[in-house]
């Protein structure tokens, strides 16, 4: 049986966090995934880091992913933008954001789960926008075409977390981590043997637009990546103002790499980690870590 387990024995059978995995989300991935571009001499050194990715996910076998991600139009918009919201349906949705890309069957989700998540979240103070139906967009489809290319053999259902990284003011760092904890809880708590595993998705540092447009801070990056995995509750004392200073004005989607880590409360150890510039000028980080109970 290639199933890890991660309880002790004579532990009551509760669902569980296994890992969490980070990774960039943009567009240009799902362009370059429909195009079979895996070998072109750009896109290579950042696709031959996910195999690893895919074998660990292939060893312990995950039930359920939660992916933290950030909603660029689709669902959501400037007029109607929750800090953050949590799919509660039985599918998510993609469809054609204007990039180009392909829209990609429905994605099933786990609506029980979700719903536990959300009460557990509320009854922890935590002000949630509930979605009985969801689009999802490349922030959420890119990851899980990365970590599960083949959709005819996939079986992992899926949560979508959308934070606010686009409309001022967002979420802080600290606010975001403490998400994370309270979501790593709410999973604890679900009375299931589930293993779910946790997608913190966009980053590193980017700027998209204006003066500083192309803007990557590899020092900063390279930083975030090593406390993410060490100490996490440094990273928390930025401001969102600080990301963006030091990250870039899309950069501030560190927040959602701080969500996925507070996820994880038992020993977290480091599978695989890569480190590649300049992907759509973007600083593109990929970490697999594990949880350990």
């Amino acid at each position: 049986n290639s199933r890890r387990n991660f309880w002790p024995r004579g532990t009551e059978i509760m669902a569980r966090i296994v890992g969490g995995i980070t990774t960039s989300h943009i567009p240009a991935i799902g362009n370059a995934i429909s195009r079979e571009m895996f070998e072109d001499p750009y896109w290579k050194p950042f696709f031959d880091a996910y195999p690893r990715a895919r074998e660990w996910l292939d060893e312990v076998k995950p039930d359920v992913a939660i992916v933290v991600y950030n909603d660029h139009g689709l669902n959501f918009f400037l007029d109607k933008m929750p800090t953050f919201a949590i799919g509660a349906a039985p599918q998510y949705t993609n469809d054609d954001e204007g990039w180009g890309l392909q829209p990609l069957p429905p994605y099933q989700g786990d609506p029980e789960l979700s719903w536990h998540i959300i009460n557990s979240l509320v009854a922890d103070e935590f002000d949630i926008c509930s979605c009985q139906e969801m689009l999802v967009d490349h922030g959420f489809t890119v990851p899980m075409s990365l970590m599960w290319p083949d959709r005819a053999k996939m079986t992992v259902r899926s949560i979508p977390v959308a934070v606010n990284t686009v409309q001022h003011p967002l979420p802080t760092p600290a606010r975001c981590f403490k998400l994370g904890q309270a979501i790593g809880r709410a999973v604890a708590s679900f009375p299931k043997d589930l293993k779910v595993v946790v997608l913190g998705t966009g980053g590193l540092s980017h700027q998209l637009d204006g003066q500083r447009a192309g803007f990557i801070n590899k020092e900063f990056d390279l930083m975030c990546m090593e406390k993410i995995v060490s100490d996490p509750e440094a990273l928390t004392r930025y401001s969102i103002h600080d990301l963006v200073r030091l990250a870039g004005a899309q950069g501030a989607e560190l927040i959602l790499w701080l969500i996925m880590r507070g996820t994880m409360t038992g020993t977290v150890s480091k599978v695989h980690s890569n480190y590649h510039i300049p992907i759509s000028n973007t600083g593109a980080g990929l970490l697999v870590l594990e949880n350990a109970v």
